[in-house]
């Protein structure tokens, strides 16, 4: 009688650890940010990593909060498109629509793409198909591509807000010197690719 009396004390025992949450760490381990943007450092469980749901609002968030900044001459160049291509190595004077996104997805707190060559972040291996785009897979956070004729390559990037039939609805920074929303017809984009799944 004891030793079972014992043994549904130490099954109590483990199911009251599991139960509490022991092992689990935090899923932010330091200071709360000074602003809304400001680069955390944050580890992700199995289950934030399964869904890319609060990745792609909050990048799209990050995106559309910075649709104010405008170059300073019109020169790829200012405070804060100098810190976009800073984040992808570059200083200013350079193109800066890959920098752009690169530093969106950075802020979130994703590592990748981090890169200011736009034809960079549309690896074959993450580029949707021609069926998966007609089948209507394009989400939110997603990037698309302009091609270039003339320099024979993708020369722009940006981020899709939404899809609806024939356009997207875009954030997109280096256009008009800026940060600025768009609506795209399909038919001008060259590509898609997805980042998060």
């Amino acid at each position: 009688m004891a030793t079972m009396h014992y043994l549904f004390l130490g099954v109590l025992s483990v199911a009251v650890l599991l139960l509490s949450g022991f092992g689990h760490r935090p899923v932010v381990e330091h200071n709360v940010p000074s602003s809304p943007y400001e680069q955390v450092a944050v580890h992700y469980g199995a289950s934030e990593l399964s869904s890319s749901v609060n990745f792609r609002e909050r990048i799209v968030d990050i995106a559309r909060h910075e649709m104010a900044v405008k170059e300073a001459t019109g020169n790829n160049d200012g405070p804060r498109v100098e810190e976009y291509l800073a984040y992808t190595g570059f200083g200013k004077g350079h193109a800066w629509c890959a920098a752009f996104v690169s530093w969106c997805y950075g802020k979130a707190g994703l590592p990748a793409p981090r890169n200011a060559w736009s034809p960079a972040l549309f690896p074959l291996a993450r580029r949707y198909t021609k069926e998966q785009i007609q089948g209507g897979v394009i989400r939110r956070a997603d990037l698309f591509a302009i091609y270039n004729q003339k320099l024979g390559r993708i020369d722009h990037v940006g981020i899709v807000q939404k899809m609806e039939r024939n356009w997207i609805l875009t954030v997109e920074g280096n256009v008009n010197n800026g940060v600025l929303s768009k609506r795209r017809s399909l038919a001008t984009i060259y590509a898609f690719s997805n980042w998060l799944d």
